[in-house]
């Protein structure tokens, strides 16, 4: 065979090497794309993201319309969650002025979530009572009471906690003082850690739904 021949056909294989080892490259490049990224960092802003979603304690409450609501009541749409309860002297009023600021911040191109009180004090916290407590914040503003274990629990799934005490004669009820992000699948998908600033609030909900929408498009979707 012609010298000029064969080198001409070498070369000709090494481009075909070379195109098969690019595109061989290319398409393990995007396996690797597929796998999903780590949740953002934002312990700067006191917001803790969890990588997998987790699950609620089941319950079985109601509203503060006197409708029964479920863990599955929660899917569908995205939520703050705040245990408190209505006759707190400091902490929440704060805590509900932060989100009600919050939702005014919130800008259109991110699903408009709803925030969701649950009461710590389900005696004095009838619907009726927390009608007429949350409608002052908005009217995406909902509470729960109903059964005191149960709302324990659905406390204790949210890492919140809450205890009673009697000072003088008056109930008083120690809380936890932060706020759980539930995403549309029901499942709590960050803590927001006091103290809160409503600017930051939309900045770390809006990197949580980025990344669940491009990661875990179900738990995004609302």
């Amino acid at each position: 065979m012609d010298r000029s021949i064969r080198l001409t056909l070498i070369i000709l294989l090494l481009i075909i090497v070379l195109i098969f080892g690019l595109v061989v490259g290319r398409q393990v490049l995007l396996v690797g794309n597929d796998e999903p990224s780590p949740a953002p960092e934002l312990s700067e802003i006191n917001a803790y993201v969890y990588d997998q979603g987790r699950e609620l304690a089941d319950f079985q409450l109601v509203n503060e319309h006197g409708e029964t609501v479920t863990r599955e009541s929660l899917r569908g749409q995205w939520t703050f969650a705040f245990v408190g309860y209505t006759n707190c002297p400091d902490i929440c009023p704060a805590a509900m002025a932060n989100l009600r600021r919050t939702d005014n911040l919130l800008p259109d191109d991110l699903p408009q979530p709803e925030f969701l009180l649950i009461t710590a004090d389900p005696e004095h916290d009838t619907p009726e009572r927390l009608r007429e407590y949350v409608q002052f914040f908005g009217d995406d503003f909902h509470g729960l009471t109903g059964d005191l274990e149960t709302l324990r629990q659905l406390a204790r799934s949210l890492n919140a906690a809450f205890t009673h005490r009697e000072v003088d004669g008056e109930l008083l009820v120690d809380h936890s003082g932060h706020f759980a992000l539930i995403n549309p699948e029901g499942e709590m998908t960050a803590v927001l850690q006091p103290p809160h600033n409503p600017e930051d609030l939309v900045k770390a909900y809006r990197e949580i739904y980025e990344w669940a929408r491009d990661n875990h498009p179900r738990a995004s979707q609302s």
